[in-house]
């Protein structure tokens, strides 16, 4: 089967919605800092690895990886990555329309949407990604065998580009968008109408 490439993904997406990170006031939070160490002759050389989060609040989201020797050049260049891997989700009353599984290497993600006033239900590197997206209302679970952060972000990352909002799912199934966004009020807390 082989390891998903999530960046080549995340191109072909920017290519068809490209997104402009210069317009959008982003927020940056770093989720991971890894400090590797090399023996050398002279002593033990330390660089630094860093993986950061950026987005707007608003459906806009991405994710980037630096690497340095020293810990605050890391970080920039992590999200200066970032911001060229920004993506827009499909969020619909602050929740996302529909479950969704996102896999990457052994990590897999369960995602779900919720009612209004249950919270970002998330733990570990799933929670910047989730709240710096904008979603207010969310159930997960990290379902796979590690729980590497690398590797959890990358897999919620695929779970996003597996989401559909209404638009596209009344274009390949041929129905009405009202009919379909009434059955998505049910998850997102809202009183269906009949």
């Amino acid at each position: 089967m082989g390891v998903k490439n999530i960046e080549k993904l995340i191109e072909q997406r920017i290519k068809e919605h490209p997104i402009n990170p210069d317009e959008l006031t982003l927020i940056e939070k770093t989720v991971e800092i890894r400090r590797t160490t090399r023996v050398m002759e002279g002593g033990r050389r330390f660089s630094f690895s860093t993986l950061a989060i950026v987005g707007d609040g608003n459906s806009h989201v991405g994710y980037g990886h630096g690497k340095a020797r020293e810990v605050p050049p890391s970080i920039a260049k992590a999200i200066a990555d970032a911001k060229k891997r920004l993506i827009k989700i499909p969020i619909i009353d602050g929740t996302i329309p529909h479950d969704v599984i996102g896999e990457y290497d052994s990590a897999v993600v369960l995602l779900k949407p919720a009612r209004r006033g249950t919270g970002v239900v998330a733990g570990g590197p799933m929670r910047p990604v989730l709240e710096l997206a904008g979603i207010t209302d969310i159930l997960t679970k990290i379902i796979g065998r590690t729980t590497n952060p690398n590797a959890v972000v990358r897999a919620t990352f695929d779970a996003f580009l597996k989401l559909k909002s209404p638009d596209q799912v009344s274009k390949i199934r041929g129905l009405e968008e009202e009919k379909i966004l009434k059955k998505y009020k049910i998850y997102a807390g809202g009183i269906p109408v009949r």
